[in-house]
């Protein structure tokens, strides 16, 4: 029997993103206790940058953003965000999205895998992806029970599987 494998990736559904990043946006738009304060959140490719007229504003924005994200399945591990820092009157909070698996995570994941996995199982670093195969499908599941209970700094998706 053939091997059967899966690939460990780490990638960033951008139309949810952006759903999210609108309705954080309708609903400062609407709240009464977001009145006034000049809060504002503006996306730019890799980056969200949000923008209030107190750091307790910007973070309570930011808070915003969190609730959005998780009711459309994202991870809070894509989010980089940065203390809010005084810019003239306002304050401002930069926040950079992650994407990808780097080499040292890789490196991480892959020895998680083989130190308390299950023995059958191989890995393989494959540029921003780990790919995992055995030829036990049960061993597999058992890999992804891993890896998703695992306190991971970084978001996982499991693709390929076959």
């Amino acid at each position: 029997m053939a091997d059967s494998s899966f690939d460990i990736v780490s990638k960033i559904d951008r139309q949810e993103v952006a759903n999210a990043i609108n309705q954080t946006q309708k609903e400062i738009a609407q709240r009464y206790d977001f009145k006034g304060v000049g809060a504002s959140i503006e996306s730019s490719g890799e980056s969200i940058e949000i923008r209030a007229n107190s750091a307790e504003r910007a973070l309570a924005v930011l808070d915003v953003l969190k609730e959005k994200l998780i009711k459309r399945q994202q991870s809070l591990k894509i989010l980089d965000a940065g203390e809010p820092a005084a810019s003239g009157k306002e304050f401002k909070i930069a926040i950079k999205l992650k994407e990808g698996i780097t080499q040292e995570q890789a490196k991480k994941l892959a020895k998680l895998i083989r130190d308390e996995g299950p023995k059958s199982v191989k890995t393989q670093i494959q540029g921003d992806e780990l790919r995992v195969s055995s030829k036990s499908r049960d061993d597999l599941q058992d890999t992804i029970a891993l890896v998703k209970d695992a306190d991971l700094d970084f978001a996982t998706q499991f693709v390929n599987y076959r």
